[in-house]
Order: structure tokens, then sequence, then C-alpha cells
């Protein structure tokens, strides 16, 4: 097949860009355009003196609200002194939670966020039955991450994602020591699926994360060679050092400056461009154009919930293994993977495996059938066992050679 050129490498990137910009403007704007960040109640008037239809009063809050936050069984509750809810401390905290909750709530379209799901499952799980009969090749694997950025994102929106589920419920609880239920639920569901099925949510339904994997792959030949300048594998210690260092500066910002570092350059907001400020839009732009030389940047440096999920990653029931009885170790699987975690799994000699996005790269390329995706045990390899076969291959070479000399 033709080798695509440098020119049409940056056409492909800019055209994608603008086509996930452009109709996910149009889709915001159906969907009716929430912002997905919650508002931030302002400071609060309270006097200990005061009634709870003057707190009301001072604060614009409706007797609905008032109704919800103070529990009140009847019209003539309104006359209650706020002294008898606690101190001035207990009130504004329990204000401040149930007016962040109430908010959380109205940034929610409770009708998308259930068919979102529902498609998830059912794209997640023809992925999977593709992968289980080894169909899914280069063409068919850009194919699924365009399917998952156009359904999950483009026509479904920014909101819900895997890294909001971490993200906010961090930020919501740090400026209002409140959990918000529904996101605790996405968030079980999200990390059930981690532990199932190692990082498949983030492989093939996070609307971000396939973005980012499908522009990547439209800077490869057939051949997995780079088309503009060099593919490169950051060491997983450096990115996940940074990752972690980034997540404790947005918990510590959350909590002691009640700031969202993440919201100003959240990559989810390309599915929601009005709400993407100037600084935000040429971040954006830098971290998904380094996504053509860097593998899923924004997943392996930055997402709260890449470095949760890695943790649960650890004990997923079904991942990626080799058989070593078959392995000719040809390192073709550790050379085509995008990251460093294919080398690592093979040859078992680091102490922590990296993040695995199950591609199915490895599977792809392998000679002879020796990986794959299920629930066999990964196992060390035997003793030597690379060592022996290069001085197999090289004897064999040699012999080959002498044969065609005549000796």
């Amino acid at each position: 097949m033709k080798t695509p050129s440098k020119i049409m490498t940056i056409f492909y990137f800019m055209l994608i860009m603008l086509f996930v910009i452009g109709l996910s403007t149009i889709s915001t704007r159906i969907w009716g355009g929430k912002p997905e960040q919650p508002v931030k109640p302002d400071t609060l008037m309270i006097k200990k003196d005061m009634t709870i239809g003057q707190f009301g009063q001072v604060n614009a809050l409706s007797d609905k609200v008032l109704k919800d936050i103070f529990d009140l069984k009847a019209k003539s509750d309104m006359e209650k002194k706020l002294d008898e809810y606690g101190t001035i401390n207990e009130i504004n905290s329990r204000v401040t939670e149930r007016l962040a909750l109430a908010s959380e709530n109205a940034t929610k379209n409770w009708i998308k966020i259930p068919v979102k799901f529902g498609f998830w499952f059912a794209f997640l799980l023809m992925v999977f039955i593709l992968s289980k009969k080894q169909k899914i090749t280069s063409k068919i694997r850009n194919r699924l991450l365009f399917s998952a950025v156009f359904i999950f994102g483009v026509i479904m929106g920014s909101d819900p994602g895997p890294m909001g589920t971490v993200k906010d419920a961090i930020h919501l609880y740090g400026t209002a020591h409140a959990i918000f239920p529904p996101r605790m639920i996405a968030l079980s569901i999200f990390l059930i699926l981690v532990l199932l099925a190692n990082k498949y949510i983030c492989a093939w339904g996070c609307q971000a994360g396939t973005l980012q994997d499908l522009i990547f792959r439209i800077n490869r030949t057939d051949m997995r060679k780079a088309v503009i300048g060099r593919q490169i594998k950051l060491p997983f210690v450096l990115t996940n050092t940074i990752r972690f260092l980034f997540l404790c500066g947005f918990t510590l910002a959350a909590f002691f400056w009640g700031t969202d570092i993440i919201d100003p350059i959240d990559p989810f907001k390309i599915f929601k461009p009005m709400y993407l400020g100037l600084f935000g839009g040429v971040f954006l732009f830098i971290l998904f154009f380094a996504g053509l030389f860097v593998y899923r940047p924004w997943c392996h440096l930055f997402c709260p919930f890449g470095l949760v999920g890695w943790f649960v990653e650890k004990i997923s029931l079904v991942r990626i293994s080799v058989d070593y009885h078959t392995c000719i170790a040809c390192g073709k699987c550790a050379a085509a993977c995008p990251s460093t975690v294919m080398e690592a799994i093979l040859k078992q000699d680091k102490f922590v495996i990296p993040d695995c996005f199950a591609c199915y790269t490895c599977r792809e390329v392998c000679p002879t059938d020796s990986i794959q995706f299920s629930r066999r045990k990964r196992i060390l390899p035997p003793l030597d066992h690379f060592n022996t076969i290069k001085k197999g291959l090289e004897k064999g070479n040699t012999n080959l050679q002498n044969t065609k000399k005549g000796v």
C-alpha cells in the first residue's frame, strides 16, 4: 500500500480536528449546551438570629431549595431560627453541600447518560467479540476508533467520561465536602470494566482517549513507521511520576483553594468547544498535535482515571499475556506496541508493568499467535528464553549460509 505523504498526514489531522470541533458544536446545541462545571455557591450571609425565611431572602434561595436543605415539613417551619439547625459553620457546610449537589444534578442530562452507557456496553461487547475472533486489523482498528470518537464524543458529548468520574468527585468533595451518588455509580461501572477486561473503557470507549489514539495512528505507515518525524515511547517511570504529581497538585488545589486546575485544559471539552477558552484551546491543539508523536499523551501524563485505572488493571481478569512455548522472541510485538508496555509484558523483567490499552497491535503482528487477550495468567519467561532463541536463530542462519557455500 502506498505510504501517505507528510502533507496528507497533516491534512488528515486538521480534518479530524475540524470535524470534531464543528460537529460537536452543533451536537452541543442540540443537547442543550449545559456547562459541565457545576456552579459554585456564592458566599452565604448567615446570622444566628435569622429565621429560615429571612436566610432564604438574603441569599436568594427559593422555598423549594430551603425545604430540601432543612427538610422542612410545613410552611410554618420557615419561621424557625437557624440556630435550631446547628452552629453557623455547620449550617454553612450543610447549605454549601446541598447547593453543590443541586448544581451537579442540574448540569446532567438524565436522558443522554443512560443512553450513552447503553451504547458503551454494546460497542465494547462488539469490540471484544471481534478481538476474540482476531478480526482487528489496522484498518478495522482505525474505523473502530473513529466510530468511538464520533458516537461517544461528537454525538453524545463530553459528559459523562471516565476521567470526570474521578476529577469531578475530588473537586466536589474538596470544595463542598459533598459526594454525588450518580457519579460514584458511574465510577464503579468504569472500574468494574477495568477489573473485567483491562483498560477496555479507556481503549475503546473514552472519547478523548480514542481521539488521541486515532491521531497517533494516522502518523503511522502499514510498517508502523512514523510518516512525520519520529514516534517516541516515553519511559513509564517518567510518565507515571508526572501523572501522580499532577493528581496530587490537582487534589491540593481543590481542597485548599477550591480550584479545578484541569477544567481550563480539559481534553473532553474538545467535544464542547464553546466552553473552551483561548488558553485551553491552544493547550489542546498542542496536546493533540503531540499525539502524532507520543501515544495518548493526556492518558499517560495527566489523566486521573488513567492513574486510578492503572492500579485496578493490576488485577484485571482478562488481559494480554504471552505463550512462551510458541513465542520465538522475535520482538515484533514490543516494536509494534505504541508504548513500552508490551516489552514489559513480554520479558516480565520490570517491577512495574505500564498501562496496557488492549489495542491488539501486538497480536496483529505476532507471527506465531503467541499473544492472547484472555484469562490466561501472565508467567515469567523460561530462563534465558530470549538469548537461547537468538543463539539458535544465529546458528541456523550460519548453517544455512554454509550450506549455500557448499561447506
